[in-house]
């Protein structure tokens, strides 16, 4: 028999079903007020989103007054002036000669499209046969089933597996946990896995590389080394693969720069954008790509095969220009690389609390990685769900921050995401510092307890 629950809220199917949600009512800079009004350091920006902060009146300005004049037009009819001054200054500030964009309503969006739009460029170009496409784990690229199925999920797998399609997959780098403690020829820290991935999958058979350049939630901000991205170029280029750099995490200056290639001198052949590109104020994201991609299309079929009813709509991408311009005009990427510096000083002073085996990350990204042992780095049990308990105990305390779990190997390892504002204090930093120590402590009394019960 199906036990019961009442609902927490409502008529609202939200994603916690058992577990009732404070309600938000309004937000400013870096803090979210509910209903009750209760405060709360969004030290995540949501979602990895709220890179510009909350409140500020004249992005949503921006939305009001174009929805006076067009909110919406079909993108397969229709060019929009805010679409084109978009598409402008996305290839302004993308590495020289990616200045084609494609506008959607999310990561997932993206990556599903960009996926697709790598197939079609070798059916375009004659080579049908290569139609694989290749990912890391631990790593993730969204929740459409393309997205999904080059994800390393497992507890999606479980569920969904039946639906996805076979993607290879090689080793992230992941210095934490690598096997390797260093040595300079590992597969996974240089990205020579992914040659011999390429070979054993044959190279005529595959399309697409995909990877975050820096890891996202699935590695807690994990680095790769300097010279990683240069040999992952020379490995697609020499087995005809394009290189989709996946930045709708880490893009839009969360790492101190616009995109995070920018630190290894790559350029890949294709791009996705969401979340920050639009500071969470609308719905929108981007494929970003160059005439070689585009041009064989365009004089062949003369048309890309992915449409959805959102895309290129003009509301939304008033918005996203806006927000670029608010970035742009209030120097926010080198606030983020200076400010970023700050929050990684004062985060790593975490590192000697107890269950906390490594902190990690670059500009505005960071990860907290927990551990029940710290000398073999021995992962919590699953069944504890300390990422989750510690998620909740620190909203409790007043702190957002963003939890995953399974990157240990693909169940066990908790971590805690730290993405907050650009425009957060020092002042704020140390709060947010003083506030993850009650959460932790409040986390580990909790879980005694539960033992001892």
């Amino acid at each position: 028999m199906v036990k019961e629950h009442s609902y927490p809220h409502g008529n609202v199917f939200y994603r916690a079903l058992r577990r009732p949600l404070p309600c938000i009512t309004r937000g400013e800079g870096c803090y979210l007020y509910d209903q009750s009004g209760k405060r709360y350091l969004d030290a995540s920006g949501g979602a990895f989103v709220a890179n510009l902060g909350h409140g500020v009146a004249e992005i949503s300005q921006a939305c009001f007054e174009q929805g006076r004049q067009i909110a919406y037009v079909n993108g397969t009819a229709f060019t929009s002036e805010p679409a084109e001054e978009l598409a402008a200054e996305l290839a302004e500030l993308s590495p020289r000669g990616m200045d084609k964009a494609y506008f959607l309503s999310s990561g997932s969006e993206a990556v599903e499209a960009a996926l697709k739009l790598a197939r079609q460029y070798w059916v375009e170009t004659g080579q049908p046969s290569k139609h694989k496409i290749i990912s890391r784990t631990p790593g993730y690229h969204g929740n459409t089933l393309l997205a999904l199925s080059a994800s390393a999920r497992e507890h999606y797998r479980k569920l969904y597996g039946s639906w996805l399609v076979k993607v290879p997959m090689i080793p992230a780098p992941y210095p934490y946990r690598c096997s390797c403690q260093g040595a300079p020829e590992c597969p996974a820290c240089t990205g020579a896995a992914l040659e011999e991935t390429i070979l054993r999958e044959g190279p005529e058979t595959v399309a697409a590389f995909i990877a975050e350049p820096v890891g996202g939630s699935s590695t807690g901000a994990s680095v790769p080394g300097p010279g990683y991205y240069r040999r992952i170029r020379e490995i697609c280029d020499r087995h005809k693969v394009l290189f989709i750099a996946d930045e709708v995490l880490c893009g839009a200056g969360r790492t101190g720069k616009w995109l995070a290639m920018e630190y290894y001198g790559v350029v890949p052949d294709i791009i996705t954008m969401g979340k920050g590109i639009s500071g969470g104020y609308v719905p929108l994201s981007a494929v970003i790509t160059s005439r070689r991609v585009i041009d064989p299309i365009a004089q062949g079929s003369g048309q890309f095969k992915h449409a959805q009813t959102f895309s290129h709509v003009p509301s939304i991408c008033a918005v996203g220009l806006a927000a670029i311009r608010y970035i742009k005009n209030r120097g926010l990427v080198a606030l983020a690389a200076q400010t970023g510096a700050v929050l990684q000083k004062r985060l790593k002073t975490l590192q000697g609390l107890p269950a906390v085996g490594d902190v990690r990350g670059i500009g505005m990204l960071a990860g907290v990685e927990f551990v029940a042992e710290k000398a073999s780095k021995k992962p919590f049990a699953r069944g504890l769900k300390f990422a989750e308990t510690f998620a909740e105990s620190a909203q409790e305390a007043g702190l957002v921050v963003w939890p995953n779990m399974g990157q240990a190997d693909g169940e066990n390892g908790d971590i805690a995401m730290i993405a907050p504002p650009f425009i957060i204090s020092e002042a704020e930093i140390d709060s947010l510092v003083s506030l993850f120590k009650t959460a932790l402590n409040s986390t580990l009394a909790k879980l005694a307890q539960t033992e001892r019960r």
